[in-house]
């Protein structure tokens, strides 16, 4: 079952495939049948591929392309050359053994977000890492700030600047914001009663209905309605484009970004929004019944890095109550559970190691951020992240 990251994609056009014309003149009659024919196969194979992608079936767009590199004979028609350096009497349809399609290899990143088997989503990460397309997958995988590991609250503010208030997500009810816009509505709704203008059975309704939704539908219904408001959804990009990027550095393949409430819990993901990542050895060692240091670092590192990404863009996190749930149901299955100062300090270091990660690729989060802004799917978020960092910029 795949950690979802909670807190409070877009149709990507894809290149046309490549088509192939036919010069009919001075060609004996069963060269052109043979390669109508071989055509006519590649177009269709491809297209197959195409509709295993818009279909989100994530098995059957990765045995596509495992089949084209088992089968390097296999042919694909591409542009035609130019006429000047076509061979008089020659067919203008050329092949390619090769197959350099690294545009479409993207893709099958796409289908992951329907996959039920998070091993074929590793599967899907590994095979576009050993074509060279995520050279910055798993990068960070072992990399850990040197020093303490017992993180107070003043050697959080040495590292971060932050003080710790700063660090956790706010409730409703405790943040300063939420108790002036409470004393607005309070005063504005006596002001109207004052007026002789009677509220008070809409605002018993809105009530009802608010309490419904906050107790059957986990607040799903207000969370949609605070997306249209481009502040709050700012903050939802940045922090689940946190987890994202954080994920992706430490090799943690990314199943998908759920940033619409409605699908979020449609999906069963705790929270309003969320990042769904898998770790393999994280899995593994639960099933043994142990957990490394490890893995278990690896996994707090990802889980707070929404927390440690609004820090860093806004100064303060308000979101990620939901991360911290998790965070506290998975410290209670170790063997033995962390005691509360444990699961404090082991929060504080690892907002300290994702703080400082994010700081070192502010501009691969900015790019994600951006790419998830403008509707993208996971395949060109991705994309966007490995073009920053190699660019560096």
């Amino acid at each position: 079952m795949a950690p979802s990251c909670a807190y409070p994609s877009g149709i990507v056009p894809r290149p046309p495939l490549e088509t192939a014309s036919f010069a009919i003149f001075a060609l004996p009659p069963r060269r052109i049948s043979s390669k109508s024919t071989l055509a006519s196969r590649a177009l269709r194979e491809w297209q197959e591929y195409e509709d295993a992608v818009r279909e989100k079936d994530l098995a059957r767009a990765l045995r596509f392309l495992k089949t084209m590199d088992a089968a390097p004979n296999l042919i694909r028609p591409t542009t035609p050359r130019s006429p000047s350096s076509t061979p008089l009497f020659n067919s203008s349809i050329s092949y390619t053994p090769d197959l350099p399609r690294p545009e479409k290899d993207w893709e099958v990143l796409d289908t992951c977000l329907n996959a039920d088997d998070m091993r074929l989503v590793g599967t899907a990460y590994a095979f576009l890492r050993d074509r060279g397309l995520l050279a910055s997958f798993g990068k960070c995988k072992n990399i850990v700030l040197d020093g303490t590991r017992d993180v107070t609250p003043t050697v959080l503010k040495e590292l971060t600047g932050l003080e710790a208030s700063k660090l956790a997500p706010k409730k409703w009810g405790l943040s300063g914001t939420s108790r002036i816009l409470l004393l607005a509505f309070l005063g504005g709704s006596n002001l109207l009663i004052s007026q002789g203008i009677d509220i008070r059975p809409n605002l018993a309704a809105a009530l009802a209905l608010a309490i419904i939704d906050a107790i059957f539908l986990g607040g799903t219904c207000l969370a949609q309605i605070s997306c249209f408001w481009p502040p709050y959804r700012r903050r939802v990009l940045v922090h689940e484009a946190g987890h994202l990027l954080t994920a992706y550095l430490m090799g943690c393949p990314v199943r998908g970004v759920i940033l619409d409430p409605i699908v979020a819990m449609q999906m069963s993901i705790q929270g309003q929004a969320g990042t769904q990542f898998w770790d393999e050895n994280l899995e593994k060692e639960f099933a043994e019944g142990r957990l490394s240091s490890t893995a278990f670092d690896r996994y707090c590192m990802v889980l707070f890095a929404g927390i440690a990404a609004e820090a860093l863009v806004y100064g303060e996190a308000k979101g990620g109550e939901n991360d911290e749930n998790l965070f506290r149901g998975v410290c209670l299955l170790l063997k033995p559970p962390l005691t509360v100062a444990q699961m404090s300090n082991q929060a504080r270091w690892s907002v300290v190691q994702s703080y400082n990660l994010l700081k070192w690729h502010r501009h691969a989060h900015r790019a994600a951020v951006k790419a998830l802004e403008a509707g993208h799917s996971l395949s060109i978020v991705i994309q966007r992240i490995e073009e920053a960092i190699s660019s560096g910029s």
